[in-house]
């Protein structure tokens, strides 16, 4: 009978912030700048597997406060359920402060001192939701202390007396249980009795363990890896799965052979180790993908050392994971280089399948053409900067995210800062002359800001000239976190050229995430450039037609031509959409709730042509 529960896994335990440093080769003490992501081993491994295709909660605790929503919003991105997640408003969450000195260190410092996830308590355990799943994943560092060990246990029992799977990931951390002085984050392995004690004592419940040597060490109470093998499977008839690092991992699926290496085995890709933080976790969310849809062992050791290889070869964690299309592309094609994080077409597999969520239907109101709303306000930039954000306001409330505003950086500073925690698609847009120097100005800018970019091609992109600067642009948005929208256009070229001009783009490994075609292209063109787009790319998010100039009867057949045209997004629109509203309100005439009403109830509501403004009175 199938099995029809909602959940595959629900992980348990830590979450954090990783703070990475970004200067590589140094100590902590050298670092001069950090990046931040999601972390924490069943936060990365509930992350990792959502990637890789599986139906994945995380419970825990985070803090009531600005990196407790971080941890929500990215695992809900990641396509994580959040609804066992208890936020704590007396407890801040946990930081990680990470490095990479060389190949061999990677200091790391634990900011846990009572932080969310350690208050995690039994009664934060809801049974219904336990049952939901098919498994549930416990780890060493929640067995370290009574409340969160016993919150643990009680998820492990009711999934085990519904017929569910306990899963234990060593995560053994010898400062977590209070081993080692803080500094020695690093360190793996210090020897106690009373740690494995608390371990062996959770071992006959489960259904599958995975450990590194260390990790089997502890487990096992000895160093004697073969010694410390037999002595958990004394205890426990699960499968052992023996992480390895670049050799791979062996799989002990029932007694243990003479020899360690007799187990179901499985080698290591040969790759360069960059960082091998996190990929333990993305080795047991690759081997889970396997086990929990009962692939065979030796299936499921090769896509755990893939998944691994993939986050050791990368910088950070959770964000190094793979999807299950790039893994799969990894599988067939491999890389012909051992730097997986250098291989380009790798690369932007993994960055097209695993940033934001795909928007098949996107209309965007352009509201960076500040010169002719300040013409409008007699030249009184603050008027059009409070307008500005009269529009966010309405966009954030008429419940459709579909659709996109663009602001320019200077008179739309106001306006852009307004989107910060909505889910308006959220251009800003970049003057083309400052492209050669872009990597400094959108690091500035939050990650969720979409870059666009316009370029007049004038038949110069096919002949080289724009190729280079494009190039620095494209590599400065992908190593920011930024999509990046090309507006391509050129009052010169013909419909051909400007196709050329495209297709020499690609060729140049510049992918944008999404292009601004011009309407001269024409409906034939149109078709073609999206042709061109998906043969030389085959992950853009999106095609746009830029109707930023037209009027409104240009505007209503330009939509309709492209609701009729295959491929495209939407359309961009410009100033006629909101220049009535716009003047009458630098006038006076409409009071700020009457502006938000008319945009989120007719003009942002699938950017309709502009009703009569009779209704509304001024104040």
């Amino acid at each position: 009978m199938k099995d029809r529960r909602q959940l595959d896994l629900i992980t348990i335990g830590r979450s954090s912030v990783d703070l990475y440093g970004e200067q590589v080769g140094g100590r902590l003490e050298d670092m001069g700048s950090f990046v931040k992501y999601l972390g924490g081993c069943p936060a990365n491994i509930a992350a990792g597997a959502a990637r890789l295709g599986l139906k994945t909660a995380l419970l825990t605790r985070v803090g009531d406060d600005h990196m407790g929503r971080f941890i929500e919003e990215q695992l809900r991105r990641e396509g994580v359920n959040t609804d066992a997640i208890v936020s704590d408003s007396s407890r801040l969450t946990a930081l990680v402060i990470l490095g990479i000195r060389d190949e061999d260190r990677f200091p790391l410092l634990f900011y846990r001192e009572n932080c969310a996830d350690m208050a995690l308590c039994e009664d934060d355990v809801d049974p219904d939701f336990v049952r939901s799943a098919r498994a549930v994943l416990i780890t060493g560092t929640h067995l370290s202390r009574p409340g969160v060990r016993a919150a643990s246990l009680k998820a492990a029992r009711i999934a085990k007396a519904n017929g569910g799977k306990v899963i234990l990931d060593g995560d053994y951390r010898p400062v977590l249980w209070g081993l080692t002085t803080p500094e020695l984050g690093e360190q793996r392995f210090v020897a106690n009795e009373d740690v494995t004690r608390e371990l062996q004592a959770v071992l006959p419940d489960c259904d599958l363990i995975v450990g590194t040597e260390e990790e089997l060490h502890i487990l096992g109470g000895t160093t004697d890896t073969y010694a410390a093998v037999c002595a958990i499977r004394e205890l426990t008839d699960a499968p052992i799965v023996h992480k390895r690092g670049e050799r791979g991992c062996i799989v002990y699926a029932e007694g243990i052979p003479d020899s360690l290496d007799d187990g179901v085995a499985h080698d290591g890709f040969p790759i360069e180790v960059f960082n091998v933080l996190g990929a333990g976790d993305a080795f047991m969310s690759g081997f889970l993908r396997g086990w929990l849809r009962d692939e065979p062992l030796q299936a499921c050791c090769r896509l755990a050392n893939a998944a691994g290889a993939l986050v050791v070869s990368r910088h950070g964690c959770t964000p190094a994971s793979p999807s299950w299309e790039e893994m799969q592309y990894f599988l067939e094609h491999g890389s012909p280089l051992r730097a997986l994080r250098h291989d380009p077409r790798l690369e932007h597999i993994h960055w097209a399948t695993n940033r934001a969520e795909h928007r098949p239907r996107l209309d965007v109101l352009a509201l960076d053409n500040c010169p002719q709303l300040e013409s409008l306000a007699n030249g009184d930039r603050r008027k059009v900067a409070r307008f500005l954000e009269l529009v966010v306001a309405a966009a954030a409330n008429c419940g459709d995210n579909d659709i996109g505003l663009v602001f320019d950086g200077v008179t739309g500073k106001r306006a852009l800062e307004r989107t910060s925690g909505t889910d308006i698609w959220t251009g800003r847009s970049l003057d083309p002359d400052i492209v050669s120097s872009a990597a400094d100005e959108i690091r500035e800018w939050p990650v969720r800001q979409v870059v666009v970019c316009r370029i007049d091609t004038g038949g110069a992109v096919a002949g080289g000239a724009w190729q280079g600067r494009m190039g620095q642009l494209f590599r400065a948005c992908r190593k920011a976190g930024h999509e990046l929208l090309l507006d391509v256009s050129s009052a010169t070229d013909t419909t051909d050229a400007l196709i050329a001009a495209i297709e020499a783009i690609l060729e140049d490994g510049i992918c944008p995430d999404w292009w601004e075609l011009p309407t001269a292209l024409g409906k034939n063109g149109w078709e073609r450039a999206v042709a061109t787009i998906a043969e030389k790319d085959g992950y853009c998010h999106g095609v746009l037609v830029n109707g930023r100039t037209h009027d409104l009867q240009a505007l209503a057949e330009l939509q309709s031509q492209v609701a009729n045209c295959r491929g495209l997004s939407g359309v961009v629109f410009g100033l006629a959409v909101y220049a009535d509203l716009a003047e009458r309100w630098f006038a006076g005439e409409l009071g700020d709730s009457a502006v938000i009403d008319v945009l989120r109830e007719s003009r942002l509501a699938g950017l309709r042509a502009p009703e009569p403004l009779d209704q509304y009175e001024a104040g």
